[in-house]
């Protein structure tokens, strides 16, 4: 099993940063709403390894065979491998390339807010909120966190799906007649 978690998990982590990678430097640019549909559909297709990683599993080592309890062990941990290297490049981008990033996001949310006619006190109080994440965000832990949560329910969802579409039970053997063959 570990085989094909760590070359799947490590596929799919390396799709998903290169992908991050890629793209997060024009978030600004495409817009932040934009760029959230842009993000997600990055994280569903380095998740599609997850179900390629199951079905390998079976047919490779399984002979064919899988359960669902085994399907999700092998899906979670390739989704696991794959989170801890999104995380691990968001900490890089941010904190090094990208520390800027709450502030554009901040900036973006208040100026649509202010679009949407909100009252002076509901955009103070958005403005408070965005300083305080802003604060939360400069822990390391708070901000692995946060970006943990990104990805992983998505790669949970696909771990079930694939766990229950790519299980497949030994075939039982047909009892033998009590009668001789004629």
């Amino acid at each position: 099993m570990k085989k094909t978690v760590l070359t799947f998990g490590l596929i799919s982590g390396a799709i998903s940063s290169l992908l991050m990678v890629a793209t997060l430097p024009f978030a600004h640019r495409i817009g932040f709403n934009k760029a959230l549909i842009v993000g997600y559909t990055t994280i569903v297709l380095s998740f599609l390894l997850v179900f390629f990683g199951i079905r390998s599993y079976r047919d490779n080592i399984g002979h064919g065979q899988i359960t669902f309890k085994k399907a999700f062990a092998v899906g979670i941990s390739i989704t696991l491998i794959s989170c801890i290297f999104y995380v691990a490049t968001w900490e890089i981008l941010y904190f090094n390339f990208m520390h800027d990033f709450m502030d554009n996001y901040g900036t973006d949310t208040i100026e649509k807010l202010k679009a949407s006619g909100a009252s002076p006190a509901a955009v103070q109080v958005q403005v408070q909120h965005l300083k305080r994440l802003k604060e939360q965000y400069e822990n390391p832990l708070f901000n692995s966190l946060m970006t943990f949560i990104e990805p992983f329910p998505i790669g949970l969802a696909i771990t079930l799906i694939s766990a229950a579409v790519l299980r497949k039970k030994a075939q039982s053997q047909p009892a033998q007649s009590p009668l001789p063959a004629s």
